[in-house]
């Protein structure tokens, strides 16, 4: 991991939409105060936001939203933007679950939809309460609450985005041809949960290999800056990524 980490315009943090029809938003500030998190005044209000349907489906709601949930999205009148406290490698696995634990808290207390702006991710409700029931059981939880794969780039790179939310770098794909999306995300989420796992990973060096398994394809770890975003985006990781490349 990088130890030492230049000053960037953003340190990584949640950031919450949350979405509701007649919102106590009194009572969504105590709970987000409770947790550590702070209420964005500027960007939140009491009115229906047109732009929040395309903004959830471009977020992967259709992997987990019932048609209850697509309503919620459709008749919201409220909109409020929650932001966690910066997020630094030794307290990022709690801030993430502290995260998840207020996303369950508002759902049910009247939220009807929430994404994190820092992934670009969503869930369904029910789908949202799962994962917070096992957050402490496991990371497992934790990393399918916060980090989109596969992301697309269009030249042949297949990314993670929300691994800075777990405080280790996201994790890249240079794939040929037309590879299967599925195949993708099991090779993301096998290196991803070493990395979130394993002391080892830490000491991970160039030019390593990596494989799902014995009998698998082999690939070449190579460690790059982020790049891909400014690093006053939200989805800017300060990690950067690992890269597997075809061996």
């Amino acid at each position: 991991m990088i130890d030492d980490l230049p000053a960037y315009a953003v340190t990584p943090r949640h950031v919450l939409c949350v979405l509701g029809s007649g919102l106590d938003l009194h009572a969504v500030e105590q709970a987000a105060t409770d947790a550590g998190f702070e209420v964005d005044q500027e960007y939140s209000e009491d009115v229906r936001d047109p732009r929040m349907p395309d903004a959830f489906a471009a977020s992967l709601a259709a992997a987990s939203f019932t048609e209850a949930d697509w309503s919620a999205v459709e008749s919201h009148d409220t909109v409020v933007y929650l932001l966690s406290r910066p997020i630094f490698p030794f307290v990022a696995m709690d801030v993430a679950r502290w995260t998840l634990g207020l996303t369950a808290t508002l759902l049910r207390s009247g939220a009807t939809a929430v994404k994190n702006e820092s992934s670009g991710l969503t869930h369904g409700r029910e789908r949202w309460l799962e994962l917070a029931g096992d957050a402490e059981k496991s990371v497992v939880p934790l990393y399918r609450a916060w980090v989109k794969r596969p992301i697309a780039d269009g030249h042949g790179l297949y990314f993670s985005c929300g691994m800075h939310l777990l405080g280790v770098p996201d994790i890249e794909i240079e794939a040929s041809g037309d590879p299967d999306p599925e195949d993708l995300a099991d090779l993301i989420d096998a290196l991803a949960l070493y990395l979130l796992t394993e002391e080892r990973a830490q000491e991970m060096q160039d030019g390593e290999g990596f494989r799902l398994d014995e009998d698998a394809p082999r690939w070449i770890l190579s460690r790059r800056p982020c790049e891909r975003y400014e690093d006053d985006d939200f989805f800017f990781n300060p990690y950067g990524f690992w890269r597997l490349t075809p061996a």
